[in-house]
């Protein structure tokens, strides 16, 4: 999907009138760091700094990202691919070149046109006659192209500009999550939180964009610069006051999210996924920790952090070196944290939770346990789940950094709905059906985990693998299923380009013989729900696990129609069952 963009004013703007009128507007401070940030690029000629000043006093309409969506006069910003692919980015240089006012390339231009075949877009060692040739084939471009490798740094606070300069607005407190597993629900939660309390909120994601109850979906968890800026002056359009937002590794990776006032960060868990992006899980880890770097999100004040992760010493570590406030939540009641659930009683309407406080010295905001020393409240949620309590604690941290009391938020949390397809229970007349987004080995047993709390009969697990991703990841799912459910049901995810026979002749390497007696193996997805609902008992629980929100299924680069929750639907009425 497509963010909507907003509309300012189609009157053209220069780079140095976004500088002089940064000054009187808070959302575009720093811009004047931009031009001087333009004009200190390595080996300037005489020439260069001319066309940097030339470039600053040209008039544009909008920057673009992709050449597809140029128009007349907009600047384009041509950036790296993760994959470089010199041919397209000169094919995207020359088409962007015949309609844009000019052009900002993060890429070096001049090495760009000279080499035919290169690994990487920067650095690239040529010949005098070689880099001559090319320098005269880019003064020979329609319009000036400036060479910006750092424009990452200051990209979204630039688009931020010019979507401020003649329609000022009051953006949106933004609140992110990062991690593998929880963003979507604790974005959500933080949202609903907020709203019920008296804030209007918004939320942006991979379940949905857009204001509470009006999601639109999404193609990325964290959309491009452009994307995610547009969206968030929509929201303050609209008169959101807090916008609550995933922040995926990708897109923190990428700084795709340069510019957003991040007020308070997120951090849940990490475990295995992306690694066909991340080299390893100290660089994923790494990339998770750029959210609590105040020198990436100057407006951040507070980072919740889950101490249970492994992992969590990097963000605490980053968070502390930026001097920000910070509270932990603990599931573990022998741990020290800001937030734990002492103790959680399960059913299958929800979990009651003995939440304890400590929030020692630091602020702990409007609330009205400011006393130092221990507290306890009792929670009562409708979420299911054990890591539903992690989310709900995390969630409920952040309304408290922005300043709404415990004693309000614990008032509303009966009122909370869970993300779709997060722990999502479809209705039937007897036994528990469950549709859930758990796509890596951590959140399957999560669920499972949390899901076995509940049942009294036998638990079921339908789930695959989505193709052209982490093959390494495969069997870990399938043995993750194993150790939590009684019963197995492997099919396909999202098999993209590659054959689901092979997906899953991957998920079952290593079982045993007594696990293939509790496996049945149905590539067909829809079959597979069918069988499911057809074996499961009255007392027995039942979870679709894999795609949650989705609504498609891809195969072969065409995505169709299919949606778990309304699958099951079906099938739980032909089996007479609601």
């Amino acid at each position: 999907m497509t963010l909507s963009p907003s509309s300012p004013s189609s009157t053209p703007v220069t780079l140095q009138q976004l500088i002089e009128s940064s000054s009187s507007n808070r959302h575009g401070a720093g811009i004047e760091q931009v031009l001087q940030k333009l004009s200190t690029q390595k080996t300037l000629t005489e020439s260069d700094y001319k066309q940097v000043n030339s470039v600053a006093n040209i008039p544009f309409q909008q920057f673009r990202l992709d050449s597809r969506q140029l128009e007349p006069n907009d600047v384009f910003v041509l950036l790296k691919s993760h994959i470089p692919n010199c041919q397209k980015s000169r094919d995207n240089l020359y088409q962007a070149a015949e309609n844009a006012a000019f052009i900002l390339s993060e890429i070096d231009p001049t090495a760009l046109l000279s080499a035919t075949s290169v690994s990487n877009h920067a650095d690239i060692t040529l010949p005098n006659d070689s880099t001559s040739k090319a320098q005269q084939q880019l003064a020979a471009l329609p319009c000036p192209v400036l060479y910006v490798p750092n424009i990452r740094d200051f990209l979204g606070m630039l688009i931020q500009a010019r979507l401020q300069y003649q329609q000022p607005v009051t953006l949106p407190t933004v609140v992110a999550v990062t991690g593998t597993n929880g963003k979507t629900t604790i974005s959500q939660l933080v949202a609903q939180l907020t709203q019920l309390t008296g804030m209007s909120s918004a939320v942006m994601g991979t379940a949905g964009n857009g204001r509470l109850g009006a999601l639109v979906q999404a193609s990325h968890t964290t959309g491009d610069a452009l994307a995610v800026q547009q969206f968030l002056y929509q929201m303050g359009t609209e008169n959101a006051q807090l916008l609550a937002l995933e922040a995926s590794s990708h897109g923190l990776d990428q700084q795709r999210l340069q510019g957003m006032p991040v007020s308070v960060a997120i951090y849940t868990n990490l475990s295995r996924d992306h690694l066909d992006y991340h080299a390893d899980m100290v660089e994923y880890a790494a990339a998770k920790a750029r959210l609590f770097d105040k020198a990436h999100f100057p407006a951040l004040t507070h980072a919740i952090i889950n101490i249970d992760d492994e992992h969590s010493q990097i963000m605490l570590d980053t968070a502390n070196a930026s001097d920000l406030t910070v509270w932990t939540y603990s599931l573990e009641p022998s741990k020290s944290a800001t937030f734990v659930a002492a103790e959680i009683k399960p059913s299958l309407q929800g979990v009651e939770i003995t939440l304890r406080t400590d929030f020692g010295n630091t602020d702990a905001g409007n609330t009205d346990f400011k006393n130092k020393g221990t507290n306890s409240i009792t929670i009562v949620s409708p979420l299911l789940g054990r890591f539903n309590v992690a989310n709900l604690l995390a969630a409920m941290a952040a309304a408290i950094a922005l300043g709404i009391s415990l004693e309000r938020i614990a008032a509303v949390v009966p009122q909370l709905q869970g993300a779709v397809g997060r722990m999502q229970r479809v209705p039937s007349n007897d036994g528990c059906f469950i549709v859930d987004y758990a796509h890596t080995p951590d959140a399957l047993s999560q669920v499972l985990a949390s899901l076995k709390t509940h049942c009294k009969g036998q638990l079921w697990a339908v789930f695959g693998c989505g193709g052209d991703r982490d093959a390494g990841k495969r069997p870990l799912m399938a043995q993750a299923g194993l150790a939590g459910a009684d019963q197995v049901i492997l099919t396909a995810d999202n098999p993209r380009t590659e054959d689901p026979e092979v997906i899953l002749q991957d998920m079952q390497v290593g079982m045993t013989s007594e696990q293939y007696q509790r496996t049945h193996i149905e590539p067909a997805r829809q079959t597979a729900i069918e069988y499911a609902v057809s074996q499961a008992a009255a007392d027995d629980i039942v979870v679709i696990a894999g795609k949650g929100h989705e609504t498609y299924q891809e195969i072969n680069h065409v995505r169709y129609d299919f949606d778990d929750s309304v699958i099951l639907q079906n099938a739980l009425r032909q089996a007479g069952r609601v």
